[in-house]
């Protein structure tokens, strides 16, 4: 982090120096700002309560499966209990299968967020670069990023120039 830091400075010392011009935008803020943004949202979380709503009954049939076994174990003969504990090894499987496809790394959320959600972020950038060449930036920092940026002055936040060039304010 020390280095990292170090770095950063280091870099705004030699752009200052030779009158380097930079300025913040926070991308998150601004995706924020746009409408069809709040309708993917909307849409994503629609489509996860579904999702998470057939997990739940899923996991809610396995354990009434599992207590219901459970309670008619001594009954069983051993052939019976291995074919129930089959069952309910099933439907957990089943039920695992089911949560990562819909919400796993390469589940449908995922995949769905970026159908969304990238062609929004591809506009942002767009307009950023436009709003850094229109005013001569040679860097734009992102606020949202988590990068190293430990305090920017409002003043070089020109978020509100790259709202206004996806034409999300008057």
């Amino acid at each position: 982090k020390l280095r990292n830091f170090l770095l950063l400075l280091s870099f705004f010392a030699f752009g200052t120096a030779f009158g380097q011009r930079f300025c913040v935008v926070d991308s998150k803020f601004i995706l924020e700002s746009m409408a069809e943004f709040q309708e993917a949202q909307t849409e994503l979380n629609e489509m996860s309560k579904k999702w998470q709503e057939t997990i739940e009954a899923k996991y809610a049939d396995l354990d009434r499966l599992s207590k219901a076994y459970q309670a008619e174990k001594i009954l069983l003969t051993p052939d019976m209990q291995k074919k129930r504990e089959s069952e309910i090894e099933t439907k957990r499987k089943e039920a695992l299968d089911y949560q990562r496809q819909k919400f796993g790394v390469e589940g449908e959320l995922f995949k769905k967020r970026m159908e969304l959600i990238q062609p929004l972020q591809d506009r942002i950038f767009d307009a950023i670069k436009d709003v850094a060449k229109e005013r001569s930036y040679a860097v734009v920092f992102d606020k949202a990023t988590n990068s190293n940026l430990l305090y920017t002055d409002p003043k070089y936040d020109k978020s509100d120039l790259v709202i206004r060039k996806l034409g999300l304010s008057d």
